[in-house]
This record gives structure tokens, sequence and C-alpha cells, in this order.
């Protein structure tokens, strides 16, 4: 195995451990109705993916914390299912705003980690 693959299996095996830990936490505390978890998870990825880019880290750094721990734990899988399921159940309102929102919000932290990131160089 390469240096690179290694650390995107590093990055991406302790990404999606988060995720499931943080979910499970986000989930035992809140309401059902709205996948809030996801939603959270998505946009602090996002988030931080932005403040990665602006420190335009070494290539294996950014494998080990974007490609890796950063593409575990967010989830585009997931929000299409959840996406889906919210559809099947007749909550087309609420599927219309967890839709816009992720979109929306993660594109904007994203610009936003760019931006703060650059401030604190």
């Amino acid at each position: 195995m390469t240096n690179e693959l290694v650390m995107v299996l590093i990055g991406g095996s302790l990404g999606a451990v988060g995720r499931f830990a943080l979910t499970g936490w986000i989930n035992e505390r809140t309401s059902r109705s709205f996948p809030i978890a996801t939603f959270l998870i998505n946009l602090s990825g996002s988030f931080l993916l932005g403040v990665l880019l602006s420190f335009q880290t070494e290539h294996l750094t950014y494998l080990l914390l974007g490609t890796g721990f950063l593409g575990g734990f967010t989830t585009f899988s997931t929000f299409q299912m959840e996406s889906v399921a919210l559809i099947r159940l007749k909550q087309r309102k609420t599927m219309l705003c967890y839709f816009g929102l992720t979109f929306c919000s993660c594109i904007l932290l994203a610009f936003f980690g760019i931006w703060l990131g650059s401030l604190i160089q």
C-alpha cells in the first residue's frame, strides 16, 4: 500500500467512526422528524473542509484530513436516503427544507471556512 492509500484509509476510518458516534449521540437527544444529525454533520464537515482548503496543506495531510477524515465523516448517501425516506413518509415540506438548507448551507459554510481560515493564517 502506498502512503496515499494509508492516509485515506486511516482518515476515512476515523471519520466514519466519528460520524457513527456523533449521529447516535445527536439522535438520542433530538426528535427524528428532521434528520438533524446528518444535517449538522454535513454542515460542520463542509466548514472544516473550507478551513482545511484555506491552509493549503501538503498532499498527504490533505488526503488524511480532507479526503479521508472529512470524506468519511460527511455523508451524501445518507442525505439522499433520508430525503427519499421523507418523501415516502409524505413529508414533502420537510424534505424540501432539508434538501435546500443542506445544499445552500454547506456551500456557504465551506466558503466561510475558507475565509475564516485565511484570516487565521
